[in-house]
């Protein structure tokens, strides 16, 4: 049984398998091997730091995991006793899978929210925000540990960072035209990046599922143009917000959904004994049972969390009994609401609106009259959900693409996996340590990441009256967009994304890059004649379009970590 994507291209053809020393070898390399677990720690500590210079000055947070690729292959170069083992494209995965997960980490999973206590004045509960994050963070990446390659979140969709990753990786490996037109890509995706054009953007477009790109470059647009055309400011109406709860909820509707199809399991079975005879790659590694009871434990998970974080930051006592318990459980919902919206963004379109889905639970918060304290330290501990998840994700996609030659197949993916979750654990540790040891000098020297600002500001200003029936009007709408598309596409969800990520120009790149994907997909299928080829083609089309997307979006990476000259 073959996989065979749902919708969009699947990213890169599986190569032919290796005859080399890099034919997948019975064992996977593990993640805590001396060498590689050094090399980790080490630029887990260079990702950290770069993500909390970035969050507090610029207030974004760069994608790592071409940086950590780049280094690993330039280790491996070294022809020094065991760090030719850094050789391998596995080890150089977890290498790139541990400093991605660093920087997210101590960016938008810890130090964001930390800042939110303190950005309020109370200094005395910035260690128990800190417990609450990292409880959020260790379950953020359980959870997708857990359902990663499900019906839900199937590694055949675009995330494209793990794409770009993957790409990078085979290009340092193999050379020869792949690595000129990486390369080359890259350096487009570089030069565009430097002159304030969105590049990345293009790249998605070369890589992930037509119909969510295209409403995504709609929502871009829209939001761009909205502001001169119509006058009027969507952001600030919270019209995308009102969207988003409604594509939102519908979303997890068609999630459940998925968790109650039973069929899913015999399928699974089914592929876990299949061997791979050609490229080995089974239809599924996660069933329905294993979907269902990943987020059931989540919500038990995180509603655990939530009864932490209002023991450690003294809110028994300060409420009433029922208060408490509402409050708990709405943390555990929110957070686990949190990580599928930012998630299934991230999987189609490459951006997660952490931001935006966060400030919605802020609203529903004021709108329920929480204190606030409580108010403050709910909207914490949902902000920090989400960021892990979708960047775990890229990374098992990039691991998936990396491993899709091992024969047999199943058993070695399932181990490549865990090791790279083993890989991203230690990262996490280790950006916890230095955001622990860095929080209070850079707070005191007034570097709070510009978001958990605006959360301040808007917990103490209050709700406007008319915001909830705002919120409630567009959320119609939202639902329905979602629900027609279905939950293949995301079409509310990524249309509600667009317009809230709103960077100027980035949707006429989708949209572009769209119109050339299909032009040269036509241009391909010049002269074919049969069904067969006609398949043929359009995989080889996929495929090139794949390499050029990956490059744009490596290239793009580069230049988020040469803003650190600009922060310093």
């Amino acid at each position: 049984m073959h996989r065979t994507p749902a919708a969009g291209p699947p990213g890169p053809s599986p190569a032919a398998p290796r005859t080399g020393t890099e034919s997948a070898p019975a064992r996977h390399p593990r993640a805590l091997e001396p060498v590689t677990a050094i090399l980790i720690v080490l630029l887990s500590v260079l990702g950290a730091l770069i993500g909390i210079v970035l969050i507090t000055s610029l207030g974004v947070s760069p994608n790592t995991a071409v940086i950590g690729a780049l280094v690993a292959m330039l280790v491996g170069r070294i022809p020094v006793g065991a760090l030719v083992k850094m050789r391998s494209l596995h080890r150089q995965n977890l290498v790139q899978s541990a400093i991605s997960g660093s920087t997210f980490a101590a960016a938008n999973s810890l130090m964001t929210p930390i800042a939110v206590p303190f950005a309020l004045g109370r200094t005395d509960l910035v260690w128990p925000m800190l417990g609450g994050a990292t409880i959020g963070l260790a379950v953020d990446s359980w959870v997708l540990y857990r359902v990663f390659d499900s019906k839900l979140l199937p590694a055949t969709n675009a995330w494209p960072a793990g794409i770009a990753a993957a790409e990078t990786i085979k290009a340092g490996d193999s050379g020869g035209k792949k690595a000129v037109v990486l390369g080359a890509s890259a350096v487009v995706g570089l030069l565009g990046a430097l002159m304030k054009i969105p590049t990345s953007a293009a790249g998605v477009a070369f890589l992930g599922n037509v119909w969510a790109l295209l409403m995504f470059g709609i929502g871009l647009l829209v939001a761009q143009y909205a502001p001169t055309v119509l006058d009027v400011n969507l952001s600030a109406e919270y019209v995308p917000h009102g969207l988003m709860i409604g594509a939102g909820l519908v979303a997890l509707a068609q999630a459940g959904m998925l968790m109650r199809n039973r069929g899913g399991n015999k399928q699974q079975a089914v592929a876990a004994n299949a061997d791979a005879a050609d490229d080995g790659t089974p239809e599924l590694t996660v069933g329905s049972t294993r979907l269902r009871r990943g987020l059931l434990e989540g919500v038990v998970l995180f509603t655990a969390g939530a009864v932490v974080v209002a023991i450690t930051g003294g809110l028994i006592g300060g409420m009433s009994v029922p208060g408490l318990i509402g409050w708990v459980l709405l943390a555990g919902a929110a957070a686990l609401v949190h990580q599928l919206i930012v998630g299934l963004a991230a999987m189609h379109s490459g951006w997660f609106p952490a931001f935006a889905v966060t400030l919605i639970v802020l609203i529903v918060g004021l709108f329920l009259d929480i204190p606030t304290v409580p108010l403050a330290l709910l909207v914490g501990y949902t902000a920090s959900t989400g960021p892990a998840f979708a960047d775990l994700g890229y990374d098992f996609k990039a691991g998936w693409l990396l491993r899709r030659d091992a024969v047999p197949w199943q058993p070695y993916e399932m181990a490549g996996r865990r090791e790279q979750y083993i890989a991203q654990v230690l990262g996490f540790a280790v950006a916890l340590g230095v955001v622990a040891l860095a929080w209070h000098a850079f707070f005191t020297d007034g570097k709070v990441p510009p978001v958990s600002k605006v959360y301040v500001t808007t917990i103490t200003s209050g709700l406007d009256p008319h915001t909830m029936t705002t919120l409630l009007l567009w959320a119609i709408p939202g639902a329905l967009i979602q629900f027609i598309g279905g939950s293949s596409r995301q079409l509310g969800v990524l249309l509600a994304t667009g317009l809230l990520v709103a960077t100027a120009n980035a949707g006429w790149m989708v949209l572009g890059a769209l119109a050339v994907r299909y032009g040269y997909t036509r241009w391909r299928r010049r002269g074919v004649r049969t069904a067969e080829e006609r398949i043929r083609r359009d995989e080889q089309s996929d495929n090139d379009m794949s390499l050029v997307g990956a490059g744009l979006i490596a290239g793009s990476s580069l230049n988020d970590i040469s803003k650190l000259t600009k922060a310093f």
